[in-house]
């Protein structure tokens, strides 16, 4: 998918360059839509617990499937389209009796391509989804569940894909993106393939006002303010805060680990993102 860099004729279009989105044009699938409050980072108490939060386009939610749990049935693909939830493109299709859903598009998919869904082996074409105690070593995949049958909880972003390094009696053994290694239950499912859109992560907003339209505030540097508001605060002319980076209520950031060493999964870990054994 290219990116498009216009003619700056305003201000705002000098660093704007977009997806040229190869989309359908059509609706979303209105059985498959849903009004969603959004939150705006407030708790049940109205409280803000996620800053820079608020604003942004009315959106409404598509209901994706992604346990793909309808077996041994052909899918054809009726159309590709945008989702303003998720940065990856989502795929309608239709099963032999009729019903519709929406999964997660993968690259190169296109309208009338068909998919299959099984608990058995079943051929490696792109799109397909299938336990990954089938699948070949060094396979591209995406869209991994943590526990079988619970649905695809990694590997979902635009672009990404996970690697099957080796298969075991009841683990396999895959590279995530992030660099991290860990086991995962050989019954769990995976789609073959790679997220759509590759091409998200190269284009830029061009401007404030369209960081807004995606739901996003401004952000102030925590070096920018006064002692009383931040840790890194203050300091005669421009500082750079000294010390380690951290956030306002004095947790150590950027590269400081902040996973739980109680973590029952910890045990699943081969190597963490960072290159390093998992310490237990």
């Amino acid at each position: 998918m290219p990116l498009i860099e216009t003619k700056p004729v305003t201000p705002s279009q000098r660093f704007y360059v977009h997806n040229r989105a190869e989309v359908s044009k059509k609706r979303p699938e209105k059985s498959l839509t849903k009004h969603v409050h959004r939150k705006k980072g407030r708790n049940a108490y109205g409280r803000i617990t996620s800053r820079r939060r608020g604003g942004g386009h009315k959106r409404l939610y598509r209901t994706i499937d992604f346990k793909r749990n309808k077996l041994d049935m052909n899918a054809e693909v009726l159309a590709i389209e945008y989702d303003p939830n998720r940065s990856a493109h989502i795929a309608l299709v239709k099963y032999e009796d009729g019903e519709k859903r929406y999964i997660i598009a993968a690259a190169g998919m296109k309208e009338g391509d068909v998919v299959r869904n099984s608990n058995d082996k079943i051929a490696f074409d792109n799109g397909n989804c299938m336990p990954m105690k089938f699948l070949p070593p060094t396979t591209s995949m995406f869209a991994l569940e943590l526990l079988p049958g619970k649905g695809a909880q990694l590997v979902r972003s635009a672009g990404q894909s996970a690697q099957l390094i080796k298969i075991e009696e009841k683990n396999v053994t895959v590279k995530l993106p992030s660099g991290e290694i860990r086991l995962i239950n050989a019954n769990c499912k995976a789609t073959i393939g790679e997220v759509s859109n590759g091409t998200h992560q190269n284009a830029t907003v061009g401007k404030a006002g369209r960081s807004r339209w995606l739901g996003k505030r401004p952000r102030v540097r925590g070096v920018a303010m006064n002692p009383v508001d931040h840790p890194m605060g203050g300091g005669e002319g421009r500082t750079s805060g000294g010390g380690h980076p951290m956030s306002p209520w004095g947790q150590l950031s950027k590269g400081f680990p902040t996973r739980k060493r109680s973590k029952t999964t910890n045990n699943m870990i081969l190597v963490r993102r960072n290159g390093r054994k998992f310490s237990r």
